[in-house]
């Protein structure tokens, strides 16, 4: 299926394409919906080939897609997304023979990770090939961040395109990730070429990047869909955090270029206010948040809250949405940009969210949550 949607957004209006795969993830044997997907896949490749945007579904987040070696290609995402240029992109490819022509060497640590989590959410920073990919890829840096999807629609898409693919998520930049093709549509449509529809994302949360040191340290650069304590299972020589994760501040003017995505700006933030609150005990954190929604309900503010199953029913407030159970945070990285989007939609102007432990998944839950709520943090 194919469809057109235009738009403009403070840049060039285009024709949008959309290609609807979804027979992919449903459909055994070769029936003619599954040609039509396949030649959809096809068509979406041609443009990126071509040097077009395409937007696409991977197994964490929909992604904006262009040829990484075509400068005027990725420069296109960087206007779409409205995207800060020192902002590097992540590198996504097929196969081995892809990441050959992108760097200069693998060490042993690197090798091993690749072998545990690729194809998966799983995103290396490597010593970038000279003149592999665009500069406005890398960001003007020597490395580049590269990751295999583990998603058929994504590998398919890039294998056919005939070259690497360079994608950030596919929304406007500083709003939640899109989980969903609407969602890309509602922030996209117009702005780029074409949208692939290959149904809900998986893990909902952004890939884990990490940058191993000659030692074999790893060090995580973004928390994602592969925990630290993944990581540590797989390599010797220690698993640590970036210490750039500890900062609760905006970026500075001329502070250095991140060396990885979701390093330095605000990102993943709903319209309205949000604040999160923290604390040992639960019934203080639910009394501290109903207060403070009643407060603001009490001087007219529409009210939201994200909070999990086991507290739910401490709270009231216009919009209550679950980001499921504690003891399966898969499901709340699962539903966290949804239920972002879904608080915009209902128009929620003032927002409290629940924290959760930031062991395991519970590190990346809390990293975008907390880049969501521009680190408002209350401790009680």
């Amino acid at each position: 299926m194919n469809n057109n949607h235009n738009k403009m957004i403070g840049t060039e209006p285009r024709d949008t394409q959309w290609w609807d795969v979804t027979e992919l993830n449903e459909v055994e044997g070769e029936t003619s919906s599954l040609v039509e997907a396949h030649t959809a896949i096809e068509e979406a490749a041609a443009v990126l080939a071509s040097g077009g945007t395409v937007a696409f579904p991977t197994e964490t987040v929909y992604g904006l897609g262009a040829d990484a070696s075509n400068t005027e290609a990725v420069e296109r995402i960087f206007s779409a997304k409205g995207r800060p240029s020192d902002n590097p992109l992540i590198v996504h490819i097929a196969d081995m023979v892809q990441l050959e022509g992108l760097v200069t060497e693998v060490n042993e640590t690197q090798r091993r990770l690749m072998e545990a989590f690729w194809p998966g959410p799983l995103t290396l920073v490597l010593p970038a090939m000279p003149g592999a990919v665009s500069s406005r890829v890398t960001a003007g840096l020597s490395t580049v961040a590269v990751r295999m999807p583990a998603h058929d629609v994504a590998l398919q898409l890039i294998s056919a395109a005939g070259c690497p693919v360079a994608a950030p998520s596919a929304n406007r930049s500083g709003r939640p990730s899109p989980t969903l093709a609407s969602h890309v549509g509602e922030d996209l449509a117009g702005l780029i070429d074409g949208i692939v529809d290959g149904g809900p994302t998986g893990v909902g949360v952004e890939s884990t990047v990490v940058e191993v040191s000659q030692d074999g340290t790893v060090t995580v650069l973004r928390p994602g869909g592969i925990t630290a304590e993944q990581l540590a299972r797989v390599v010797a020589g220690g698993v640590k955090l970036d210490l750039a994760l500890q900062s609760s501040g905006e970026a500075q003017p001329g502070s250095p270029a991140p060396r990885s995505p979701g390093m330095k700006y605000t990102h993943y933030a709903p319209r309205g206010a949000m604040r999160i609150v923290k604390g040992a005990a639960p019934e203080a954190v639910a009394a501290h948040i109903q207060a403070a929604l009643d407060a603001a309900a009490a001087r007219g503010e529409t009210t939201g809250l994200l909070a999990f199953d086991e507290h739910l029913s401490l709270y009231h407030a216009e919009t209550m949405l679950s980001l499921g159970s504690l003891d399966s945070l898969e499901t709340a990285a699962h539903r966290l940009y949804a239920a972002l989007r879904r608080l915009d939609e209902d128009g929620v102007t003032f927002i409290m969210a629940e924290a959760c432990p930031e062991e395991g998944l519970g590190a990346a839950i809390m990293n975008r949550l907390l880049k969501a709520a521009g680190h408002n943090v209350i401790d009680v």
